[in-house]
């Protein structure tokens, strides 16, 4: 009944089942969702810029613009040839809004490709040597851990993952702690590690810090463990003794 007034007075209607989707439609006009149908107060009205039906890779689709006013919502329409493409496409799109997103919170960087993990690792390597006691073996592993970054970017490329740590290790001894690994080089240990500066790849600092903390946090809860569950068998028929001289599966 309602669709038929609104039909006859030539109103628009938007069916939209999902409550995440009217909440960005809401966002988008700036109107108020009304739990019931009454009439609109001019507080709950909201306006656009112009509605239309399209058609975009043979779907229909409605476009709402409403530039004016400095928009917040904006919808990214993304096509591929097949779903692993459009997965690639999706998570390079989100990521790329995340770290926006977290440079206007914090906008220092650091230096990228395994940079900072073998900086980390070296500085902890020689914080391990003023130690005594078994606290000097937890270090260097804890050093060491460090090292993953690194040696998974050298086989992921096809480098020696040994030769290309040794030649971070003595680049970074040197004083220069932006040496990365460059996958764009050539294949000798020279061209591979190269400054960050000149390559340009960074990291957020926010996502480094974080990274390292949550997995210090549950490295460390598990060694906080000092309880062993042990799993008991299940119930049921207890197994039969085998005759003399038949061997057991």
């Amino acid at each position: 009944m309602a669709l038929h007034f609104c039909d006859r007075y030539k109103l628009m209607v938007l069916k939209i089942s999902s409550k995440f989707e009217l909440r960005r439609f809401c966002r988008t006009t700036g109107t108020s969702a009304l739990l019931k149908l009454s009439q609109p107060k001019p507080d709950d009205l909201g306006f656009v810029d112009s509605i239309s039906v399209e058609e975009i890779g043979g779907s229909r689709v409605t476009v709402v613009r409403s530039e004016d006013g400095g928009n917040k919502v904006a919808t990214v329409v993304l096509r591929g040839s097949t779903d692993s493409i459009l997965d690639d496409l999706e998570r390079a799109v989100d990521d790329g809004v995340n770290t926006y997103k977290a440079m206007c919170r914090d906008s220092r960087i650091v230096p990228g490709a395994a940079a900072t993990e073998i900086e980390l690792a070296r500085r902890l390597k020689e914080f391990s040597f003023k130690e005594t006691g078994l606290d000097q073996y937890a270090i260097a592993k804890f050093a060491e851990s460090f090292e993953l970054v690194p040696r998974t970017l050298a086989e992921n490329a096809g480098l020696k993952p040994m030769d290309i740590i040794s030649n971070l290790y003595e680049k970074h001894a040197s004083g220069n702690a932006k040496v990365d690994i460059d996958l764009r080089g050539d294949d000798s240990e020279d061209c591979v590690c190269k400054d960050v500066s000149t390559v340009n790849v960074w990291d957020l600092y926010v996502t480094k810090f974080l990274a390292l903390k949550y997995a210090a946090d549950a490295a460390w809860t598990v060694l906080r463990v000092d309880q062993i569950i042990m799993a008991k068998p299940a119930g049921g028929p207890a197994r039969r003794d085998q005759p003399a001289g038949m061997d057991e599966d």
